[in-house]
């Protein structure tokens, strides 16, 4: 599959269903994974994932907020405008639009995506989602 540049929820970043085509295009170490994200709970639930029962409500509700679990990292878009284009996928790898280690370059980025999908938000870097690591005991804010 291709690479996709677009605002995401969050900030600009590239999407694919291809983990490999991501790992060469930021020069990233093969073992560091990357996030998934998915347009709905139910897609979510339907791709494997399971949440502990005491955060299910917190992982169905939350916006702009990434969850590791069991050691995979997966956020639930909220957002109209990347909803969109996530519903066309059932789920699509997200990191962001850099290099791996360097800042927000939009050169770079034009550069090394396939498809850029730009809309009236434009192409620019924001904060980065909120990032807590759940499991069956106990839930920790790691950014």
């Amino acid at each position: 599959m291709s690479v996709l540049l677009a605002q995401t929820d969050t900030t600009v970043g590239f999407l694919s269903n291809d983990a490999k085509s991501l790992e060469k295009l930021k020069s990233r170490p093969p073992k560091k994974q990357f996030l998934k994200v998915y347009p709905s709970f139910k897609e979510f639930k339907k791709n494997g994932n399971r949440v502990p029962q005491k955060y299910k409500n917190l992982v169905r509700r939350a916006e702009k907020t990434t969850f590791i679990i069991k050691g995979r990292a997966s956020r639930i878009v909220k957002d109209p405008l990347h909803l969109k284009l996530l519903k066309k996928y059932s789920w699509l790898y997200s990191t962001s639009a850099n290099k791996s280690g360097y800042g927000f370059d939009k050169e770079f980025c034009i550069t090394k995506s396939d498809i850029i999908i730009e809309d009236h938000r434009g192409l620019k870097e924001e904060t980065p989602s909120s990032l807590y690591r759940l499991n069956n005991v106990k839930s920790r804010r790691l950014r």
